[in-house]
């Protein structure tokens, strides 16, 4: 049977995130909310649907709801995200929340705490990873030909210059120096920790050009970050907010390499190359440059605005076959785990670029029903 679904939010993503439903086999959009009401009727009308403009009055009008579905923005495109998001668990339904998880990392803390005391699932759209580019790669990974691994290099934000810059003074970015490390970094740290695993160390440094300066414009946008996984790997990310244009692999890529191969996705959706290790003993032997492959994947697929069915149908996917909450594909501890990184970068860059480990995200203890001897 179909989960029953209500879309809250119903600016661009929310609209992107309730034609998903519609035409997803797993879903049945039955309700979308939003607070300005011309904005609901208009998400109604188009989906055939019942509009809401509180979530009281939808949870309270639709009791059989399984899944609410949390697209609002706010400051720093998140600030919103908290009261709906503890009000539809408190409800004990099921949540997807855009990115970033919350608006600060005490309101994420709590959020997935609650939604573990309640026992349902809070995911979080991560979208990024749910490719075929990614699953090829996370399949080199499980089947051997990465190896340990020895780096992480991620490139992800936006193309830009100063001939292409205005300033963005909505009240929504203007004047918060952190807004595009809070808005945007959840998705290349996500990303980075689903390939090698969880950070132990940070260290930032954060700049803007010149041309954001002279127009005043505070946001800190280009950011320079240096992590250590917990399995050693050593990584380097860096973001900015249409301060430069990316070259090669365009403005989403990432490099992981290990002892027996290496990978890079370009483009996010579009392509990811291995490059197998050169199988010399002894690699202090080797020409600059020597070793084997290329071996190319092309997904076939341009457009990233396919990484929202993907990542979305993995959502309902992992409800409907009831998997333990600690196996859900981008849960809300995932997205945590995102934060606390990108707080540890504001952290680190606060105090001249210092060394800072991210809090410590809460702790897995297994479920018993999945758990067997």
């Amino acid at each position: 049977m179909a989960l029953k679904v209500g879309v809250v939010g119903l600016r661009g993503i929310g609209d992107t995130h309730a034609g998903v439903y519609k035409q997803d086999p797993l879903a049945e959009l039955v309700a979308v909310c939003d607070v300005i009401p011309e904005r609901a009727e208009a998400l109604g009308e188009k989906y055939g649907v019942k509009a809401y403009h509180s979530v009281t009055d939808m949870l309270d009008d639709q009791p059989d709801l399984d899944i609410v579905d949390v697209s609002t923005g706010g400051l720093e495109n998140a600030s919103w995200h908290y009261e709906p998001v503890m009000e539809a668990i408190e409800a004990g339904k099921h949540v997807l929340v855009e990115k970033p998880l919350a608006g600060s990392i005490e309101e994420a803390r709590d959020m997935v705490a609650f939604a573990a005391e309640m026992d349902v699932y809070l995911g979080c759209n991560l979208n990024h990873y749910f490719t075929p580019t990614a699953e090829k790669a996370m399949e080199y990974i499980r089947d051997g030909l990465i190896g340990e691994q020895v780096y992480c290099l991620h490139k992800m934000g936006f193309n830009g210059g100063e001939a292409a810059y205005t300033p963005n003074r909505n009240a929504r970015w203007w004047g918060l120096p952190y807004a595009h490390l809070k808005a945007f970094l959840s998705h290349p740290f996500s990303v980075m920790r689903y390939f090698c695993g969880d950070i132990t160390h940070v260290q930032a440094f954060l700049n803007r050009p010149g041309f954001r300066r002279t127009a005043q414009d505070v946001m800190l946008s280009t950011v320079s970050v240096h992590v250590l996984f917990a399995n050693g790997c050593v990584g380097y990310l860096i973001s900015q907010r249409g301060d430069a244009t990316y070259g090669l692999g365009g403005w989403w890529s990432i490099e992981v390499a290990g002892t027996r191969g290496t990978f890079c996705i370009e483009n996010c959706i579009e392509k990811v190359t291995y490059w197998p290790a050169a199988g010399a003993p002894a690699p202090e032997k080797l020409q600059v440059g020597e070793g084997g492959g290329p071996v190319e994947f092309n997904s076939g697929i341009t457009d990233f605005g396919q990484t929202f069915p993907r990542r979305i149908h993995a959502f309902l996917e992992d409800v409907t076959k009831g998997v333990a909450k600690e196996d859900l594909r981008a849960s809300g501890r995932d997205a945590l785990a995102a934060m606390e990184y990108t707080w540890a970068v504001i952290e680190s860059y606060e105090n001249g670029g210092a060394l800072v480990r991210p809090h410590p995200l809460p702790p897995l203890k297994g479920d018993p029903k999945f758990i067997v001897d």
